[in-house]
């Protein structure tokens, strides 16, 4: 097997299990805290808890993909693989609220397993595949969203949410060998230059097209993160008072992730034949659309249907932005670009289910739908420009190649 076919299908399978062992244990942090005590502020607590995380990340990653850009993202991966290890094992044993923030900010500020893991997939995949091999990536951690919740829950069920952290962590130790043994990083360039966080900001700073993809990424991920405090809302409204609404809930919440596993890997080859650009606005374009479509069903199976055709399209987005900042980056700054494409995510993933839950209290549940779609549609037009600008051409052109994007 060829070695980037070979690391491919690793990191494949350790973004997996981290993505696992992440969806596994987060969404059950509320019956946690019960267990542990917490009976006053408990939805105040939660949302701390989820959040940190997200806000410390955002602050470190910077940061790291320096380091992994002067000494190899594979020793990152391998700190990151056994920080997670040691803190969700740490979390099995702890006895109170505050024990458990602090492991989550632990968590934020140390990890990187998945930006790392995609970071040396981009970097040492043939030109032409690169586009596959993202969405393969994607896929990974889609299925690891799916899957995580069943397990954890399974578990939670038979055990208790201890045995869920205890499991996580050693799924994550388990991925973590596999690349110590098996990953070979083989186009590395050390960066010469220190690392400094300003540094990462000033180079990045001077790459307009990378900039580009940056504010792509955290408005495509503010925007679809708006709908997620009110869509379990709306399910269950639409769902009736049905003894299996929770069941229903549990389909309708994965069903984007099972279209993403279905469709991912096409969107990837058509983006090696095509350009990365011209896949982000089908991408985007399709999933604004399907986001207004949304707001129309009020039969839970048509609002399925609805939800599939969306992830079916909207598969296509982030692997797209992944390709288009390899695209756009010199491989000795790859992993600062993908820390800052990480920092800009996780922003997105903090700011957007703010504004919904916002929105919502202001108007209606419909009214996220709607913004979410417009936002969405704005980025569409946002992405049509910079192609325009930037010499690239929406349609299809004889003497342009997949290579120009």
């Amino acid at each position: 097997m060829e070695s980037w076919k070979k690391n491919l299908w690793i990191l494949w399978f350790g973004s997996f299990i981290v993505s696992s062992s992440f969806s596994m244990v987060i969404p059950f942090l509320p019956l946690f805290l019960i267990e542990l005590g917490v009976t006053k502020h408990t939805e105040m607590w939660s949302g701390l808890l989820f959040s940190s995380a997200f806000f410390a990340g955002a602050l470190s990653s910077p940061f790291w993909g320096a380091v992994g850009d002067k000494y190899g993202r594979k020793p990152m991966i391998i700190r990151a693989g056994m920080v997670l290890f040691v803190i969700y094992v740490l979390m099995a044993f702890v006895t109170n609220e505050y024990q458990v923030l602090i492991l989550r900010l632990l968590q934020g500020l140390l990890s990187g397993f998945i930006p790392g893991a995609i970071a040396i997939v981009g970097t040492n995949t043939p030109e032409k595949k690169v586009g596959y091999a993202l969405s393969m990536m994607s896929t990974a951690t889609a299925t690891g969203g799916i899957m995580g919740p069943m397990i954890g829950g399974t578990l939670a069920s038979l055990f208790s949410n201890r045995m869920a952290f205890g499991l996580a962590g050693g799924l994550c130790f388990i991925a973590t060998l596999l690349v110590i043994f098996w990953v070979k990083e083989e186009k590395f360039v050390p960066s010469k230059e220190r690392v400094s966080v300003m540094n990462t900001f000033k180079v990045a700073g001077h790459n307009k097209a990378l900039l580009t993809v940056l504010a792509l990424t955290l408005l495509t991920q503010f925007s679809v993160m708006t709908i997620e405090p009110v869509l379990p809302l709306y399910i269950a409204q639409i769902g009736g008072s049905s003894s299996h609404t929770s069941m229903i809930a549990g389909f309708v919440f994965s069903i984007v992730g099972i279209a993403s596993i279905l469709f991912a890997a096409r969107w990837g080859r058509l983006a090696d034949k095509i350009g990365f650009h011209k896949v982000l606005l089908i991408g985007l374009l399709a999933s604004g659309i399907g986001s207004l479509a949304q707001m129309l069903f009020s039969n839970i199976w048509a609002f399925s249907a609805i939800r599939f055709v969306y992830g079916a399209f909207f598969c296509a987005v982030f692997p797209a932005l992944n390709g288009l900042v390899v695209r756009n980056t010199p491989s000795e700054f790859r992993g600062r670009a993908f820390s800052l494409s990480q920092t800009a995510n996780q922003i997105g993933g903090m700011a957007g289910p703010l504004f919904g839950g916002l929105v919502s209290g202001i108007f209606n549940i419909h009214s996220v739908f709607m913004m979410t779609g417009l936002l969405m549609l704005i980025t569409t037009v946002i992405t049509y420009w910079t192609m325009r600008n930037s010499g690239q051409s929406p349609l299809p052109a004889k003497n342009k190649t997949s290579a120009s994007s």
